[in-house]
């Protein structure tokens, strides 16, 4: 059985369509009763957007309900679902704590409740009937003041034991006048020994080239070798990788067809950049990890090899995978290791021996 690494992950996007809505069922009739029955709400949910932005709006919907009473509930689901049907070895969860806290307290008051949503999701990431090396990525937001993305920033800090990265979310085409004020903050956090990644170059709308040395992975990052092929050594000295999140492009509008990611695949494996694939928001496609490698082999954009490169390059660059190696090498190397000699296999041996 192979295992695998997931580096781009949402909570918001995270739940899959069937566990929200028996959720909404169960605890806010006024949601579900918005749709005739889920068959519709699935559609809705589900269906591609024109724009990124009309796609993040979707987020705001589970965002609502992933209160700190309900994240164990959608946490749980997620991890079981994760081992047992996507093989995960290692899940790095992202989202933004202020949007989990209540919306009627005051600013400081949600910034002091950011602590208790990041210790909640850490304790309810941790199954040990679903075996997942997990940790949290706390995402700083573009809708989000200063002072707020900043607070997020020092969290991450002080709980090691449940973050190992910071990211900026919020759609790449609205970072542009406060790039200076992000820069800063990446600065920070790799000065608390924080790792970081960053929504950038997803969309045309995401050029934002003076971020790029602050991060040491990018999220999406498709357009580099789409648009701006010439920034590809630059990323491979850094040693740098694209976390590519196949679904959501199309879903996004922002490309038309799978296929067109094989020019990003040929000219990053050509450049030595690294890239490892990832779902992105697994709910809100309604597919796994396993169906993003079948469909990029299927629409012939890689070939096996290239895919096991891209699995290998996901746990070499997760930030928070405690071994030198994958688990396939791993389990290799332990199935090749000679078994100790049993007293009782060592009598019949001499046994046989003797009858012969």
């Amino acid at each position: 059985m192979s295992l695998y690494a997931e580096l781009h992950r949402h909570l918001g996007g995270s739940v899959v369509p069937r566990v929200l809505w028996r959720y909404f069922e169960r605890n806010r009739p006024d949601l579900s009763g918005q749709f005739a029955d889920y068959p519709a709400f699935e559609q809705f949910y589900t269906r591609p957007r024109n724009t990124l932005a009309e796609y993040l709006e979707l987020h705001t919907l589970v965002e609502s309900v992933q209160t700190h009473e309900a994240l164990p509930y959608f946490i749980y689901r997620l991890i079981r679902g994760a081992y047992i049907f996507e093989n995960l070895a290692y899940l790095e969860l992202r989202y933004t704590p202020y949007l989990r806290t209540p919306e009627h307290l005051t600013q400081n008051q949600r910034i002091e409740a950011m602590a208790e949503i990041v210790e909640i999701v850490g304790r309810a990431s941790q199954q040990p009937e679903y075996p997942i090396v997990t940790r949290q990525i706390l995402c700083m937001h573009s809708r989000l003041p200063h002072e707020v993305n900043q607070a997020i920033v020092e969290l991450a800090g002080q709980y090691p034991q449940y973050v190992c990265a910071v990211d900026v979310a919020g759609g790449d085409a609205k970072y542009g006048d406060r790039i200076d004020e992000f820069t800063q903050l990446y600065q920070r956090a790799q000065d608390l020994g924080l790792k970081t990644t960053g929504h950038l170059y997803e969309t045309v709308d995401g050029d934002h080239p003076k971020l790029l040395p602050y991060l040491m992975r990018i999220g999406h990052g498709i357009q580099i070798p789409l648009r701006h092929p010439d920034l590809l050594p630059e990323v491979a000295a850094r040693g740098q990788c694209l976390e590519v999140c196949p679904t959501t492009y199309l879903k996004t509008g922002t490309l038309d067809e799978i296929y067109q990611l094989k020019t990003v695949f040929d000219r990053c494996f050509e450049a030595g950049v690294d890239i490892a694939i990832c779902t992105d928001n697994a709910g809100l496609h309604n597919v796994r990890l396993p169906f993003e490698y079948e469909n990029l082999l299927t629409h012939d954009v890689i070939g096996f090899e290239e895919l096991q490169a891209c699995q290998e390059a996901a746990f070499r660059h997760a930030f928070a995978w405690p071994h030198r190696q994958p688990p396939a090498t791993l389990l290799t190397d332990m199935l090749q290791v000679p078994p100790r000699e049993h007293p009782a296999d060592n009598e019949f041996s001499q046994e046989v021996l003797a009858l012969s």
